[in-house]
């Protein structure tokens, strides 16, 4: 999870441009050639990419940017933590 890349995806890309390119990725990751290390990167653009669009919807609800960039962080480093 990167910030900076997360508020890029946010400030530049619709909601809809963003589940696209998930799909994409998610689909991406179910061939059965793909190797670790591509696995390693499509699951850090899928991060940032869900990121982005958590910082969509919780600016779409009244939360401003940087809260909302904020609680995401908070949130992965929570679920790192348990």
């Amino acid at each position: 999870m990167k910030l900076p890349i997360i508020r890029q995806f946010y400030q530049n890309q619709t909601p809809e441009n963003l589940e696209k390119t998930l799909e994409v990725l998610e689909s991406f990751t179910e061939f059965r050639g793909t190797t670790e290390e591509d696995m390693n990167v499509a699951g850090e653009l899928i991060t940032n990419i869900c990121g982005a669009l958590e910082v969509h919807s919780n600016v779409q609800n009244g939360m401003s940017e940087k809260d909302a960039l904020n609680s995401f962080a908070q949130k992965v480093l929570g679920s790192i933590d348990k």
